[in-house]
């Protein structure tokens, strides 16, 4: 990293993922290489080509009642238990009450919430309002629309709920890229943080278009596992009978903050968000170029605005969404960013293995993942790789956990998404 950047770092974690409804949950589970996958439980599941999703273990509705669910969308519900969780984690106070007292005493630190920030992607959105509210209105007339649809299904309900509820007005940002979306929100919240508007962002991504039109059409595309009769082994990237991914719902939210600022507070840092590269294919709008060219050069910007060399990555986090052609082409864009012999020291898991493929969530979920397997120092193995494809070879930890060296370690998240839009995210090892 540069002498002249601010050094951006991670202090709080959030999620609730088809393996669970916090983040030490996911965690556990993910190293036992359990499975959030299972069959649908639909009406009319038997019509579609794709009977079987990865949804999140713990519903909204448990945590959050219902007068405010009336009011949000289900990705936007996902988003805010996430950001709690991240909240308190960096050890800040609960938001407001109404009725409170604005001057006693608060359990947790303060921000100021002009330099308070929000960066909280979809790459969908309200799928679920767009639709229920749309057959509302064939069956029961414009009358029976709920006025709160709009603000439901826009793609910045959830970063403008999250901001809101904290008080965020240094900017509250949703970028939409597809599957790259909260990849892009996390180098976006670190360019607010040296770029001097924030010194704290809540940052991350959530989805949650379980939906048959969405079954239909991924299968319409043949782009998903048709695995019906054993959904678990379903997401099975690098394994020769891969088939196509498995779609995933759920939210993850960090808190990212300048050095200065969290050790002003004596904060808990978790690890070093170091930089951030994109790219774009300019080939096709929904398949990736081939060349993984665009991948690489994703790769290999991070690699710049981290101020790293290849040789100090030890571990990747792929994207590999278990799909014939993306899962190796990814592993070559990997040689061809780092250098055959750093690929091939480094070790790579493909985490959607387990939770399915949270589309404009993923991003987040596997930066929370990379995040802690460099704070444990444990790589979480990929599941359902019982026969290597015969172009892999580069080392994809399977079977068991992989511990890590100690010392300075640093490790890329690559998110892609429909477009051509390429992201890689680098963290650092705390010292």
């Amino acid at each position: 990293m540069s002498k002249s950047q601010t050094t951006v770092v991670v202090t709080g974690l959030g999620a609730t993922t088809p393996l669970g409804g916090d983040v030490a949950s996911t965690w556990s589970a993910l190293l036992a290489g359990e499975s959030g996958v299972r069959r649908l439980d639909w009406d009319n599941v038997d019509e579609l080509p794709v009977q079987f999703a990865a949804q999140v273990a713990v519903d909204p509705a448990e945590v959050l009642p219902k007068q405010r669910l009336r009011r949000l969308d289900r990705n936007q519900a996902l988003a805010l238990i996430a950001a709690r969780e991240a909240w308190l984690h960096a050890g800040y106070a609960p938001p407001l009450e109404k009725g409170d007292d604005p001057g006693a005493e608060r359990a947790g630190d303060v921000v100021d919430g002009d330099r308070l920030g929000v960066v909280l992607s979809s790459g969908i959105g309200g799928l679920h309002t767009a639709l229920n509210s749309y057959d509302v209105f064939r069956e029961k007339g414009w009358k029976r629309v709920s006025p709160f649809t709009v603000p439901m299904l826009m793609p910045n309900g959830a970063s403008g709920h999250v901001g809101i509820e904290y008080g965020a007005m240094a900017g509250s940002h949703a970028l939409v890229s597809a599957c790259a979306s909260s990849g892009e929100a996390v180098g976006y919240a670190i360019d607010m943080i040296r770029a001097g508007r924030a010194d704290v962002v809540i940052c991350g991504g959530t989805e949650s278009c379980i939906h048959p039109l969405q079954m239909a059409s991924f299968g319409s595309m043949r782009a998903m596992s048709t695995r019906n009769d054993e959904p678990e082994r379903a997401s099975r990237p690098y394994d020769k009978n891969r088939d196509g991914f498995v779609l995933g719902e759920g939210s993850a939210v960090m808190i990212l903050e300048s050095e200065e600022h969290a050790r002003a507070r004596g904060a808990r840092i978790h690890a070093i968000a170091s930089g951030a590269g994109y790219s774009g294919d300019a080939y096709d709008i929904v398949l990736p170029d081939p060349s993984g060219g665009g991948q690489a050069k994703a790769m290999r910007r991070a690699l710049a605005d981290a101020g790293l060399e290849p040789a100090d990555i030890v571990h990747v986090n792929a994207h590999a969404t278990s799909t014939p052609a993306g899962d190796v082409a990814e592993l070559n864009s990997i040689k061809v960013a780092l250098g055959e012999d750093v690929a091939r020291r480094l070790t790579v898991t493909a985490t959607k293995s387990m939770t399915g493929h949270l589309l404009g969530g993923a991003g987040a979920l596997e930066s929370v993942i990379t995040i802690l397997t460099l704070r444990e120092g444990l790589v979480p193995p990929v599941a359902n790789l019982e026969d290597p494809d015969d172009d892999v070879d580069l080392d994809i930890v399977r079977g068991e956990p992989r511990k890590l060296a100690d010392g300075p370690a640093a490790a890329i998240n690559n998110s892609f998404g429909f477009g051509g839009h390429n992201v890689s995210v680098i963290f650092q090892r705390a010292e």
